[in-house]
């Protein structure tokens, strides 16, 4: 390895901005002991900015050093396509419409389930909404299902232990739920074109794990919690006051967004065509998520900038493991840089086997609830729950030790069967 000057500056920042994810709450806690400055430690304290923030120095460091044309250049190499899709299919699948449209789906569902009503629900949103995933694409799936969890399962009426418990699995189950496909989830997205992976290749070589994984990960935390959930009391369920075809409408802008997520000009625009509608019509509306889907695009397109010149490291160290080490590594490797950026690395190895490309997909997978910055819809799950932990922030070290049991689960499903 013989990195460049900018290349080590870009990995130290990289280094910084983990660090920073892991001390949010400290900045929650400064906010609250100096009032005088508490919007300053406010906005540092904000997970999704952790990247975006970094990102902007690496761009000044470069200007700095390269001079400008050089870090323009860099920056209008990357692609940012990503962020795009998050920030607009997160907008449109938190529409109101399309949440009435989820509810109905999972109370059908549920009231299949041999369970109350209450942890038939809980069981839905941590079983069935991830495996959707693997059709409406992980951030709409993480979208939907933590609104779901918000109301019903993150309030006063459960334990900080069952929510932090309820995260992890949410995380671990969406990184996962979305691999019955091939365009889905992050990870799998960035490989399968290259390597010809399609529907019929993904299903019958990754879906003997990923549905009993996610459905044992859904089973064991409802069990365990099953004290909590039976006493929680459910709001009557009432009229969504969406009419069907409004949310027929939704659902056909939500697939169009879905279908056409590789072209920015394209699902942007069909995203602009719901916010005229959604303005024309604020009666079937609930407040939309822009704050929330911009912060969580801001966080993706600067990991975007700062993954860009991690190759150096990265690459030669998947390089050097034969298949089974590559699953361990990527999974160890995906909590601290996400794992579409993993992947994406591993498909520029040449002559690589087939075991070995299982492997290292599985692996940024099986490792995508470990942290924040693991998977990219793990931002909007967290920009919709946060508010719901203590200090209105959740701890990363609490995340990762509620993320282990059901990441542990995974780890045994795709090694050794």
């Amino acid at each position: 390895m013989n990195p460049s000057t900018i290349e080590l500056i870009a990995a130290s920042l990289f280094g910084i901005a983990v660090v920073h994810t892991f001390s949010t709450r400290l900045f929650e806690r400064l906010a609250h002991a100096q009032p005088r400055h508490a919007k300053l430690w406010h906005l540092v304290g904000e997970v999704e900015i952790v990247f975006g923030l970094w990102a902007i120095v690496l761009i000044a460091v470069m200007m700095a050093l390269l001079g400008k044309t050089a870090a323009v250049e860099y920056a209008d190499s990357r692609n940012y396509t990503e962020p795009l899709f998050v920030f607009a299919i997160m907008v449109v699948a938190a529409s109101k419409p399309i949440l009435s449209a989820a509810q109905m789906l999972a109370r059908g569902f549920a009231k299949l389930l041999p369970l109350p009503t209450a942890m038939a629900l809980y069981f839905t949103a941590l079983a069935l909404i991830p495996l959707l995933g693997s059709l409406i694409t992980e951030p709409a799936a993480m979208t939907l299902a933590a609104l779901m969890l918000r109301e019903r399962y993150f309030s006063e009426q459960t334990s900080v232990r069952m929510r932090y418990a309820t995260l992890g699995v949410l995380f671990v189950n969406i990184s996962i739920g979305g691999a019955l496909t091939p365009f889905a989830a992050p990870p799998v997205l960035m490989v399968a074109g290259v390597w010809g992976w399609d529907i019929a290749f993904m299903l019958s070589t990754f879906g003997a794990h990923v549905v009993p994984v996610v459905l044992i990960n859904a089973v064991v935390v409802t069990a365990l919690f099953r004290g909590e959930l039976q006493r929680i009391t459910l709001p009557p369920q009432l009229d969504s006051g969406s009419p069907t075809g409004v949310m027929a409408l939704h659902l056909v802008l939500l697939a169009g967004i879905v279908v056409f997520a590789h072209h920015p000009p394209l699902f942007l625009g069909l995203m602009l065509m719901f916010l005229g509608i959604a303005a024309a019509y604020p009666q079937y509306q609930s407040r939309l998520m822009l704050k929330e889907a911009l912060l969580v695009a801001f966080f993706l397109a600067g990991l975007v900038v700062l993954g860009g010149l991690q190759q150096w490291w990265l690459q030669p160290l998947l390089a050097s493991m034969d298949a089974k080490q590559v699953f361990l590594g990527a999974t160890a490797l995906t909590a601290i840089t996400d794992n579409a950026a993993l992947t994406y690395l591993a498909a520029q190895v040449p002559d690589l086997s087939d075991e070995f490309k299982y492997y290292v997909v599985a692996g940024a997978i099986t490792g995508g609830g470990l942290t924040v910055i693991a998977n990219a819809p793990n931002p909007a799950g967290l920009a919709i729950l946060k508010d719901r932990f203590p200090d209105e922030a959740v701890n990363p070290l609490g995340l990762l030790a509620a993320a282990l049991p059901p990441t542990l689960v995974a780890v045994i499903a795709f090694y050794f069967f």
